[in-house]
């Protein structure tokens, strides 16, 4: 069984004023709300199960799926009305909630791209966790090693760094682009991941709320964790007030 999980409960700050009376999954981007837009593309690319968090507006989030009979899917609900629990901490909280025999995608709700899910869930099966990255101007870069294994990250404008890595010197050099030559292997993260149930054992000593790189960071030297780079990728962080124009023309260019 296909089975993922929409990231839903965030607050939404940068796309105010539009949050202060809905949560961002039901922002409109071409008539449809985000999460109608997330939820119709796993659909079709065959996923069964789907679990979305939620926290800010989270009964206007229920009401909608109910509304629309859960879209003909088995919907489930991990409510973090309480405190919200960051990535790490969500994917935690709901892993009673998934088929612990099958991987589980990960989707952030306000993430647009040209990924075939079906063909990345596929690729990704036989590994602990595998992270859709690619090369394109960020200030902070997962590196990996030749083999695409995890290995770090670094914040290449204040030279912060995490993991194990050896971080390559064209990364840190306040000089150069943004954009890091190929050899680095530095790449950007898509907000799009699989995430094997074998690792939930791992999560275990974690505090209640952390964020998921974090925690793939410490993993990455006893787990198998890649990276799947596309090439071709377009992206679009649905964010910001700003962006929401651009979405229009990404989804019908």
């Amino acid at each position: 069984m296909l089975q993922s999980m929409i990231f839903a409960a965030g607050l939404g700050t940068r796309l105010r004023p539009l949050t202060d009376t809905m949560p961002k999954a039901l922002v409109r981007v071409g008539g449809e709300p985000l999460l109608h837009r997330i939820i119709m593309k796993l659909k079709a690319a065959g996923f069964e199960r789907i679990v979305v968090n939620v926290h800010h507006f989270a009964e206007q989030i229920t009401n909608y799926l109910k509304a629309n009979d859960n879209f003909g899917l088995d919907i489930r609900i991990s409510d973090e009305s309480d405190t919200l629990l960051d990535t790490g901490g969500g994917i935690r909280k709901a892993a009673p909630l998934f088929d612990p025999s099958s991987p589980i995608l990960i989707h952030n709700v306000d993430i647009l791209s040209n990924v075939d899910l079906a063909d990345f869930y596929t690729k990704a099966a036989d590994n602990d966790a595998t992270l859709l990255v690619s090369q394109r101007a960020t200030s902070r870069y997962l590196v990996f090693n030749n083999d695409m294994q995890l290995e770090g990250w670094v914040n290449i404008k204040t030279g912060e760094t995490k993991g194990q890595c050896s971080t390559p010197s064209s990364l840190l050099d306040p000089h150069s682009s943004l954009l890091p030559p190929p050899s680095s292997l530095g790449l950007a993260f898509s907000g799009i991941h699989v995430i094997s149930p074998r690792l939930f054992p791992l999560m275990e000593q974690w505090p209640e709320k952390f964020g998921i790189i974090d925690f793939y960071l410490d993993a990455c030297q006893k787990a198998n964790i890649r990276g799947w780079l596309k090439t071709d990728l377009r992206l679009l962080d649905v964010g910001k007030i700003d962006t929401l124009r651009e979405a229009e023309m990404f989804i019908c260019p």
